[in-house]
């Protein structure tokens, strides 16, 4: 093939601008289940106390004899999507990978799936944006498609929080909410008016950044002060979460970002067929809930079977929903996230 392009990789000139719409949805969660039973074996904790505070009932966490990894686990929700997409490994154009969790500092998830999954030397971009990571990257990934740059990309969201989490009790705070597992969903053009996504809308506010962080390993705490260092009480390299201040300004931003996502498509509240939050707590998409007045039907929750994915939550859930049948063709499907930065955002479609 030599340096030859193929169709699929050269840049569209056209200056009318395409819908980018999803084809193609996928999750995977790794086979060890951890219930709150189970984690009060090793810390004080009861599963009492973690479904009163955020309402979640098991996780799933990476067995450490298996395979499993952020970017195994995030080729292996792509495949399924590809697959639904009707699409070949071939057909992708690009890769934009989500997560907070690499397995290595660098180079990041992208490329690694971009090997595993035998892909065309394609690009692959990794979003850093933690609990809002998959939103971004979907924002991304649609611009590409709405420019003609690319006409098929894929969208990861991957986490492998258990390797990192302190299991103790002094971390029970942080640890009790969060699991491993991954998303995907491919995103194509498409000239059909109306349909696909309609609009996303991203936000920042970084003067809150120590609220929610792993400080270490980072460039100012780096290799030559932790080797020297080496102490075993350095919390550091363990999340840190103010959890009220989160939850706090989680309700607000949520609100914003979905009533902003309406907004700029001249919809209203009762427009929303499926609202999808991420899971990051039960109370928190309740209170969203209740605010914007919607049903049951119209929320889509799982927290409670695999707690706090970040990057992978809102593309789990939403594969889930539209698995049983709760997304149909022509539903107002919102996607809204809040986490760590603090970032936040929304997407708009129309199914």
């Amino acid at each position: 093939m030599g340096c030859q392009l193929t169709n699929n990789h050269k840049t569209n000139n056209k200056t009318n601008m395409y819908n980018s719409k999803i084809t193609g949805l996928g999750y995977y969660v790794p086979e060890n289940v951890v219930t709150n039973d189970d984690l009060a074996q090793f810390m004080e904790t009861s599963d009492e106390w973690i479904q009163e505070r955020t309402g979640i009932k098991e996780r799933r966490w990476i067995d450490p004899t298996s395979d499993d990894s952020t970017s195994v686990m995030g080729a292996k929700a792509a495949k399924i999507a590809i697959e639904r997409a009707g699409l070949t490994k071939d057909d992708i154009d690009f890769i934009v990978f989500a997560t907070l969790s690499p397995e290595l500092y660098f180079p990041g998830g992208g490329v690694q799936v971009q090997d595993l999954l035998d892909m065309p030397t394609i690009g692959a971009l990794d979003v850093r944006n933690q609990c809002s990571g998959f939103i971004y990257a979907m924002s991304v990934a649609d611009q590409f498609i709405k420019t003609g740059m690319y006409k098929n990309v894929l969208v990861i969201g991957s986490e492998n929080h258990s390797g990192g989490l302190d299991r103790s009790t002094r971390g029970r705070g942080v640890t009790v909410i969060f699991g491993d597992g991954a998303g995907a969903a491919v995103l194509s053009r498409s000239e059909e008016e109306g349909k696909g996504i309609l609009s996303s809308h991203l936000h920042s506010e970084g003067k809150h950044a120590k609220e929610l962080v792993l400080e270490g390993p980072s460039t100012g705490h780096w290799v030559p002060e932790i080797l020297k260092k080496n102490d075993p009480t350095d919390v550091s390299y363990y999340p840190h979460m103010n959890g009220q201040f989160v939850f706090k300004h989680a309700v607000v931003r949520f609100s914003e970002a979905i009533i902003e996502g309406l907004q700029a498509n001249g919809l209203q509240k009762e427009d929303i067929d499926m609202l999808i939050p991420h899971q990051a707590n039960l109370r928190i998409a309740q209170f969203i809930q209740k605010k914007f007045q919607l049903p049951d039907d119209k929320v889509y929750n799982n927290i409670m079977k695999y707690g706090n994915t970040t990057a992978a939550s809102v593309i789990i859930a939403l594969t889930e929903a539209w698995e049983k049948g709760k997304i149909k063709d022509g539903d107002l499907v919102v996607l809204a996230a809040f986490g760590s930065g603090f970032t936040w955002g929304s997407v708009v479609i129309r199914w």
